[in-house]
C-alpha cells in the first residue's frame, strides 16, 4: 500500500482538441503504464468514436507507477476527464476526485472558451493548477505570446507554464515532475467511517457494473458490506482494485486512493455519479457534497425506417442504456412512423452519439425527430406542466403562460468577427450582450440564448461565420416567459404528427414555410392536388400545392363546340375531388429526412 503522502490525483482540462489525449498517452508511456506492444494512440479512448472524432466522450482513470527525481516511488491517478459541455458534470465530479489539474493551452490556438470554463470550474474545486503549452513543434506555434494570454486571460503565471510537444515527446518529464512537486497529496483519514466518491460507473459484461470511486475518508475492501448514500441501496463488494492498463485486483483501497469497486451492481442506472459510497456497519455521518441528478435538457423520438425493426431497436436501446445511464428513454407511436421511443439527451453531441452508437453497432436504419427542449407550461387553474414532447402539447385555451430554458453562452472570437457573430445571436433571439477584450485582438462575447435556438445548428453556424476560429461554451441558468406555440404539419388535411414541434410564435412562419417547401419537393406527384400546409391550431400560416398528374380528355375533340370540352374537363375535375377525398398520400422516409435533416431556410 503506497503512503497517502506519495500519492497524486490529477486531471488533464483542456479546450476541445488542444491535445488532452495525445498528453495522457505520453505520460502513460513515460511512465511504463503499458508495453509499446500493447500501445495505441487514444489510450484511454475505448469507444471507436472517441478515437475517430479525437474526443473524449466517457471519463476514464488510469493508475501511474513513477519514480521521481528524488528517488522516491509515486503513484499518480490520472483522471481523463470528457471535454465536451454536454458532460460537465461527469467532468465536476472527476475534479473533485483530484487535488490539481493540468490546464492544457494549444500555442497555436492560444486560450479558447471553455480553456476559462474548465479553468473557473477547476478554481471552484479548489484545485492547484498547473499550467501547459502544448503543441510547440508546430511552425504556426507562439510560445511567448501564449504565456502572456495565460497570464492575462487566465490569470496564472504564464513564466511558470510548461512548453511541451505531446505529439513529439518533449519535455514530458518535466510535466512528471511537476505533478510530484507542485500538486499535493491528497487529505483523509484510513480510521474514520468510509466516504468513497463515485465519479464514472462503466458496464462489464460478465462482472455487472465496475464503479470508479476516489476514497475521501476511511478504507473499502472486497467482503465489505457498502450503502449507496443518495440511492439509497445495499450491496456486498465482491472485488476492488486499481486502473492500471488492464484492473487488478487489490487487497483495500485506503483515503487518498482512486480505483475500482465491483460489488454486483446490475447496470449502471443503478449507481449515480457523485454518489457517496459507506459502510453499512459504520456509516459516515453525511455524503459528500456537490451531488446532483443528471437531467436531460434535449429530447427526440427515435424510429426504425423499417417497422419491423422495431423489436431490434428496442433491445439496442436496451443494451446501450447498460453503459450510458444519462439516457432517459420511454415507448412512442406516430401514425407516420409506427413505433419508437422518446429519448432525452445531456445534449447535442450526447444525441449524435447515441444515433451513430444505435446505426453502427447494431445495425440500424434510424429516423429522429426536431430536437426539443422542456417547458414549463402553466396552465390556468395553477398547474404546472413540463412539456417536451409536441403531443402533449395541452389545448392553448386552458394555458395561462409558457417558459423556455435559457443559456448564458460565451463566444471568444478574433475581433474581426463581432460583427457576424453578434448578428447570429440576435437572429437567435440573443439579449443581455457583454463585450471584454480578455487580450489583444480576442474578444469575449456573452449572450443570453434560448436554449432552443441554440440546439438546432447554432454551433455549425458559428463555425461558419468565424471561419473555424470561434470557440463556444455554454451553461443553462433558467427559465423565462415565452410565447411558445404547437407548429402541425398537414399533408392533404391529415396531420403528421412525427414532423409537429413546439416553437416560438415569431419562428413558427419560417419555420414552416421551410417544412412545407421541402416536403412539396420530396413527396411524388399524386393523381389529385396535394396541400401542404403549416398550421397553428386552425389558423393556416404557410402553404404548398404539388400539382396533379393530368390526363388531356379533351385530346379527342377535334372541333365542335366549345361546350364539349368544358363538360369533359368538369367531369375530369369532379373524379379528382372524390378522388382527393378517398385519396391516401403515402409520405418517403427521405421526406421526413428533408425536414428534419435541413437547417431552417
Amino acid at each position: 500500500m503506497t503512503e497517502r503522502t506519495r500519492i497524486r490525483n490529477f486531471s488533464i482540462i483542456a479546450h476541445i482538441d488542444h491535445g488532452k489525449s495525445t498528453l495522457a498517452d505520453r505520460l502513460i508511456q513515460a511512465c511504463g503504464g503499458v508495453s509499446d506492444r500493447d500501445f495505441y494512440d487514444q489510450l484511454l479512448d475505448n469507444l471507436y468514436l472517441e478515437q475517430e472524432r479525437g474526443i473524449t466522450i466517457k471519463s476514464q482513470a488510469i493508475t501511474l507507477p513513477y519514480r521521481a527525481r528524488d528517488g522516491q516511488d509515486y503513484e499518480l491517478n490520472l483522471i481523463d476527464t470528457p471535454g465536451h459541455v454536454d458532460f460537465s458534470y461527469e467532468v465536476s465530479r472527476a475534479l473533485n476526485s483530484c487535488q490539481g489539474v493540468l490546464l492544457l493551452v494549444d500555442a497555436s490556438q492560444g486560450v479558447e472558451a471553455q480553456t476559462l470554463a474548465n479553468l473557473y470550474m477547476a478554481l471552484e474545486h479548489d484545485l492547484e493548477i498547473i499550467p501547459i503549452i502544448n503543441k510547440i513543434d508546430l511552425p504556426s506555434a507562439d510560445v511567448e505570446g501564449t504565456r502572456i494570454q495565460i497570464s492575462e486571460d487566465l490569470g496564472l503565471d504564464g513564466d511558470e507554464a510548461l512548453a511541451v510537444s505531446a505529439k513529439e515527446g518533449t519535455n514530458i518529464e518535466e510535466v512528471l515532475e511537476a505533478v510530484v512537486s507542485r500538486l499535493p497529496s491528497p487529505a483523509g483519514d484510513p480510521e474514520a467511517p468510509l466516504q468513497a466518491l463515485i465519479f464514472d460507473a462503466q458496464y462489464d459484461p460478465y462482472r455487472g457494473t465496475v464503479i470508479s470511486v476516489c476514497v475521501k475518508q476511511g478504507r473499502i475492501k472486497s467482503g465489505d458490506a457498502v450503502h449507496f448514500m443518495h440511492a439509497g441501496a445495499n450491496y456486498k463488494v465482491e472485488e476492488v482494485g486499481l486502473f492500471r492498463f488492464k484492473r487488478e485486483a487489490a487487497p483495500a483501497l485506503e483515503a487518498g486512493q482512486v480505483g475500482y469497486v465491483i460489488a454486483g451492481v446490475k447496470t449502471v442506472s443503478d449507481t449515480q455519479i457523485g454518489d457517496t459510497v459507506t459502510l453499512q456497519s459504520r456509516p459516515a455521518s453525511a455524503p459528500l457534497p456537490g451531488f446532483k441528478e443528471v437531467k436531460p435538457v434535449v429530447f427526440s423520438s427515435i424510429y426504425p425506417v423499417a417497422t419491423d425493426d422495431y423489436q431490434e431497436l428496442a433491445e439496442a436501446i436496451e443494451k446501450l442504456k447498460l453503459n450510458d445511464a444519462s439516457l432517459i428513454y420511454g415507448k412512442d407511436a406516430s401514425q407516420a412512423l409506427g413505433h419508437g421511443f422518446r429519448c432525452g439527451f445531456l445534449g447535442l453531441l450526447h444525441l449524435e452519439v447515441v444515433q451513430e452508437r444505435l446505426e453502427r453497432e447494431f445495425g440500424l436504419s434510424l429516423i429522429l425527430t426536431v430536437p426539443s427542449v422542456s417547458y414549463h407550461v402553466y396552465m390556468n387553474n395553477g398547474t404546472m406542466l413540463e412539456v417536451e414532447n409536441p403531443a402533449h402539447y395541452p389545448d392553448p385555451s386552458t394555458i395561462d403562460y409558457s417558459e423556455e430554458p435559457y443559456i448564458k453562452a460565451s463566444i471568444l472570437i478574433p475581433e474581426r468577427y463581432i460583427g457576424s457573430v453578434m448578428q447570429l445571436c440576435l437572429e437567435r433571439r440573443g439579449l443581455n450582450s457583454n463585450l471584454s477584450y480578455p487580450s489583444r485582438n480576442r474578444v469575449e462575447i456573452t449572450f443570453d440564448l434560448p436554449l432552443a435556438e441554440v440546439i438546432y445548428d447554432f454551433y455549425d453556424k458559428l463555425k461558419t461565420v468565424t471561419q473555424g476560429y470561434g470557440s463556444f461554451d455554454y451553461e443553462i441558468t433558467d427559465y423565462r416567459r415565452g410565447n411558445l406555440v404547437c407548429l402541425d404539419i398537414l399533408v392533404n388535411g391529415e396531420k403528421v404528427d412525427a414532423l409537429s414541434c413546439l416553437v416560438e410564435r415569431d419562428r413558427a412562419r419560417p419555420r414552416a414555410l421551410h417544412a412545407v417547401n421541402r416536403l412539396a419537393e420530396t413527396i411524388p406527384r399524386q393523381q389529385f392536388k396535394v396541400a401542404i400546409q403549416g398550421a397553428i391550431g386552425g389558423t393556416v400560416i404557410a402553404r404548398s400545392t404539388i400539382s396533379a398528374f393530368r390526363k388531356d380528355v379533351t385530346a379527342k375533340c377535334y372541333g365542335g363546340d366549345v361546350t364539349r370540352k368544358r363538360k369533359l374537363l368538369e367531369k375530369q375535375k369532379e373524379g379528382k375531388k372524390r378522388m382527393k377525398l378517398a385519396g391516401n398520400v403515402p409520405i418517403p422516409q427521405k421526406a421526413f429526412l428533408a425536414v428534419l435533416q435541413s437547417g431552417e431556410e
